[in-house]
């Protein structure tokens, strides 16, 4: 049985939590729902000694240039997102990790290919083009708004979106209609399959069954939540609080040592997210899509205390904008978010967790991946002529610009 499995790869990349997240529900699903049937890697190219090294360290950078600069991480990205420097960026990327993609196709050969990060893809299609050869490329955009046009490579076979929003970039962007589906981001889908209250949740976690309880998710690309723990710690209402500090072991280390005057439950990485979701009564955390989309299906009210400019603007905006949470970057801003949620019974909250529950796609990642297994049966197959679309198009978007692109040397 095992010669007769089909083949998917997932390719992912480790700037953030989300891209890796979305992998990982893919996984799960394609597993859960087509058993014994496929084998599903998960494969990050920019951990490839053979890529570039200004590519492999890019994930280290993006951090701490939203760290430390995040209106310049805004002013490139929005720079970037116009035609003709996402052309040139592309060019550059089909440049830097052409014979990366090519050797990973070669070493896992696969019935088809995932994508749940923008670079990979223009490199992936001048691969096939010029090796005659076509893989079922499906390409999965992890945030709910604001997309970048480097997602949308034409030549795919199939985009998964996740709003109507994203659809109508795709097509803004040239891909056709019949390629475009909207299926949410892919979460866990062991946030489809909870039987247990709450109540029973919060023991087998370890917490008190009776308090009103938040979820606070930091990394080191969350800023102010300490600060926002501080409001909360102190703000005089029964509640307990619980908190994920991922890998960023300077905030695991403040949260040990804060006095806490409330239940507080402090970890460091955790691997059972869903449960705590599915735990809590509402989430503290930034706008990441990942992180945003989740707790939507988790029927979680957001509090949002950081964006990181671009990309997540959009995710804020959506969470607001469908009333299922609330952008409180300032203490008083929390302050008065709790108060609003915890009056008259919690008739706020309940309200924002049915808009939550609205707006979720809980089976995302089980939609996706029945798109997937679709396209793994069909398989590699010939592929016609090679092209040399990207450079023609690069050359005629210089020069419908009156760019000079040719070389003065005669």
């Amino acid at each position: 049985m095992a010669e007769n499995k089909k083949k998917i790869l997932i390719l992912t990349s480790d700037a953030g939590f989300g891209h890796r997240s979305a992998s990982n529900a893919l996984k799960t699903a394609l597993s859960q729902k087509y058993p014994n049937q496929c084998e599903v890697a998960i494969v990050n190219p920019l951990d490839d000694p053979r890529t570039p090294a200004f590519l492999r360290e890019s994930e280290e950078d993006y951090i701490r240039l939203i760290q430390k600069a995040p209106e310049i991480y805004r002013l490139g990205y929005k720079a970037s997102d116009n035609e003709i420097p996402s052309t040139i960026i592309e060019n550059l990327l089909i440049l830097a990790l052409y014979e990366v993609m090519g050797e990973i196709v070669r070493t896992h050969l696969p019935d088809a290919i995932v994508s749940t990060y923008p670079m990979y893809q223009g490199a992936l299609r001048a691969y096939f083009d010029l090796n005659g050869v076509c893989v079922p490329l499906i390409v999965v955009v992890t945030d709910l708004i604001s997309v970048h046009r480097l997602w949308f490579e034409t030549g795919v076979d199939l985009c998964l979106v996740p709003t109507e929003e994203v659809k109508k970039l795709a097509l803004e962007n040239g891909m056709k209609a019949e390629k475009i589906r909207i299926s949410g981001i892919p979460v866990s889908p062991q946030l489809t399959k909870n039987k247990h209250s709450k109540e029973d949740l919060r023991q087998s976690l370890g917490w008190e069954t009776d308090l009103s309880t938040f979820l606070a998710v930091g990394s080191r690309s969350v800023d102010r939540l300490v600060e926002t723990l501080r409001v909360v710690n102190h703000f005089g209402l029964p509640l307990q609080i619980a908190v994920t500090a991922g890998k960023d072991r300077a905030l695991l280390d403040k949260l040990h040592a804060t006095d806490w005057h409330i239940p507080a439950h402090i970890y460091g990485y955790v691997d059972n997210m869903p449960d705590m979701m599915l735990a809590a009564d509402a989430i503290i955390c930034k706008a990441g899509g990942l992180v945003v989309t989740e707790s939507l299906a988790a029927g979680l009210p957001i509090m949002l205390i950081d964006v990181i400019p671009g990309q997540e603007e959009g995710n804020r905006d959506y969470v607001v904008q469908n009333g299922a949470g609330v952008m409180a970057a300032k203490p008083m801003e929390v302050l008065e978010t709790l108060a609003h949620w915890m009056r008259d019974g919690r008739k706020g909250l309940q309200k924002e967790a049915e808009n939550a529950r609205r707006i979720g796609r809980p089976q995302a990642a089980i939609d996706a991946a029945d798109l997937i297994w679709e396209a793994a049966l069909r398989g590699p197959g010939g592929k016609g002529p090679i092209s040399d679309i990207r450079r023609t198009r690069l050359i005629d978007l210089l020069t419908r610009n009156k760019i000079n692109w040719e070389s003065k040397k005669k």
